[in-house]
């Protein structure tokens, strides 16, 4: 910690009569801690999702025991309470240190005196000790009882019987802590906590422990809080670490930049390509050799690999016929209730916003989104007309917020991380089965946004007009569309995963394409007003083939 920052630090000073080991048992320290220390500490965090809220008070509603060896620690579950009427679940470990002169500021909760010894509260996973300790009791399936229930570390069969040898956290700032075991491993903290276990402990759990799936990290062990016989909370998922070279999103990026280079290079236009059907699957052998010629052979091929892994994984979660949690189930309408009341209040949401930021808009994005504003009607009524007695295919437990992003390239092949779910959905509704195809569409929307992306990144190297350059990339996009949907449908199929038949399957696509696009709308005006083009242009896209199919039914 540098020196300007134990300056900076008002509470450098505040001294205790208690030790450091007693000091959760002293009142005056503990109300100190909770009303000063604490709203600073989390607030100045990546992982701390409150930030656009207002605190009232924070309660601590557990505090483990963690003494590491002679670093006496405490693992605290913390839930604030927002003058907004909601409260979120925090777990936070800390140990104190004599000195802490190499500890990243982050790492650095509070530097105070305790029986006139000065200590540093740090974030315990940035002490070694610690983390090996983590290790060794997963390792050793250990138990640690308290007051308030059972800390669970579990091991998984993927964990091997070697020793310790080194750790370190993951640099980058992200919502969830990562910590790197032996260069084999990787300890995913958790540290917004929900009322239950995490879907990304529990299907990551399922498809390597029940299942025979390969494309994600192997489930190595887990820390959880279980409470009562019913509720367990997850603390910590341990995995298998996936040499790679990047995630999807960055492999591909590349590649559609080369897209359009070679379209620009050689005065390509889109009357001079052949056309295809959105949403129409094409097969490999069945694109044409223009698709090949300017987008090359070797993305294609990976584009049908990411499919058939998309399909493994749905067939993986859907295989089950006696977990109650994950074997696959038909459309009721209590499901119908849960979708369109979700979809109606997201939707309302996002007219608001768009409404009062409409003057941040302008061009062709002002263009869309007041055709969107003027097709509300259409938009609503196409939501609440979901009919679950009209559909035939099942719902199975799916990845939740499946894009680019959340797959690891490697060499030859991909592998599916992060199944937590959408960030804005409750952890129920994270739960709730649903057709595999809310995924798919996850990832068409993702292959979208790269391919905007990239045009508004290097359009300034073209020298094409915006709307020739947004022509390119609808038509580079309907292709990648079919060549995905074309293994993925053939791959489901061939194991007997019900997705429906072709009407469905597009109705069910369409929804959940313009239910994705509809969600991105609100991050893109509050957060990159420029990028509102995207959603909205995705949007727009669906509308005219609903308008299209009007009268056609499924």
């Amino acid at each position: 910690m540098s020196e300007e920052t134990k300056h900076t630090n008002n509470e450098e000073l505040k001294q205790f009569s208690t030790s450091w080991e007693t000091a959760f048992e002293d009142e005056k320290f503990l109300n100190y801690f909770k009303e000063e220390v604490l709203p600073r500490y989390i607030q100045s965090q990546r992982w701390y999702a409150g930030k656009a809220s207002n605190i009232k008070y924070i309660e601590i509603a557990s505090i483990h025991s963690l003494s590491i060896g002679e670093q006496p620690g405490y693992g605290l579950i913390l839930e604030v309470y927002f003058k907004e009427a909601f409260t979120q679940s925090y777990f936070l470990s800390i140990v104190a240190i004599p000195d802490a002169e190499d500890m990243p500021e982050k790492a650095v909760v509070s530097h105070l005196k305790f029986e006139n010894k000065e200590l540093t509260i740090i974030d315990a996973l940035f002490s070694e000790n610690f983390r090996k300790a983590v290790f060794e009791n997963i390792q050793n399936n250990k138990s640690v009882e308290t007051e308030n229930g059972i800390l669970q570390f579990k091991r998984g069969s993927y964990l091997g019987d070697e020793d310790y040898q080194h750790s370190r956290i993951l640099k980058g700032e992200q919502s969830n802590t990562s910590v790197f075991y032996n260069d084999k491993y990787i300890l995913k903290v958790y540290r917004r906590l929900f009322d239950r276990a995490n879907p990304d402990f529990e299907i990551s759990y399922f498809l390597t422990e029940k299942t025979d799936f390969s494309n994600t990290p192997q489930y190595a062990g887990s820390v959880n809080w279980q409470r009562d016989k019913k509720n367990i909370i997850s603390i910590a998922l341990m995995q298998e670490l996936i040499p790679n070279e990047g995630d999807a999103w960055e492999y591909l990026l590349p590649y559609v930049k080369r897209f359009f280079d070679e379209c620009v290079s050689r005065n390509i236009s889109v009357e001079q390509l052949p056309e295809h059907r959105l949403f129409q699957p094409v097969s490999m052998d069945e694109a044409p050799k223009e698709l090949y010629d300017v987008f090359r052979l070797d993305i294609v091929r990976r584009i049908d690999l990411l499919a058939q892994r998309t399909a493994e994984m749905h067939v993986h979660l859907g295989s089950d016929s006696q977990d109650v949690a994950f074997f696959p189930t038909t459309y009721n309408s209590d499901f119908s209730v849960w979708l369109k009341n979700r979809l109606i209040y997201q939707f309302e949401n996002r007219i608001n916003i768009l409404e009062n930021t409409l003057f941040r808009l302008e061009g062709l994005s002002l263009q869309l989104a007041n055709e969107f504003l003027e097709n509300r009607k259409l938009v609503r009524y196409y939501f609440t007309g979901f009919d679950e007695t009209k559909l035939k295919s099942q719902r199975i437990r799916i990845h939740g917020d499946y894009h680019l992003g959340q797959v690891l390239v490697t060499q030859d092949d991909f592998y599916i991380i992060d199944f937590e779910g959408e960030p804005e959905s409750t952890i129920r509704d994270r739960k709730v089965k649903q057709t595999p195809l809310k995924d798919v569409a996850g990832m068409l929307r993702s292959f979208h946004y790269a391919i905007y992306s990239t045009i508004f990144e290097h359009r300034k190297e073209w020298h094409l007009e915006l709307e020739d350059l947004f022509q390119l990339g609808e038509w580079l996009y309907t292709y990648i569309v079919g060549i995905f949907l074309s293994k993925y449908i053939q791959v489901v199929q061939d194991n007997n995963l019900n997705i429906g038949y072709n009407a469905e399957i597009e109705y069910l696509l369409k929804y959940n394409i313009l239910e994705k696009a509809v969600y991105e709308l609100g991050y893109e005006l509050n957060a990159r007003p420029t990028w509102t083009i995207i959603p909205l242009k995705g949007i727009s896209q669906i509308l005219k083939t609903i308008q299209e199919d009007e009268g056609k039914g499924l």
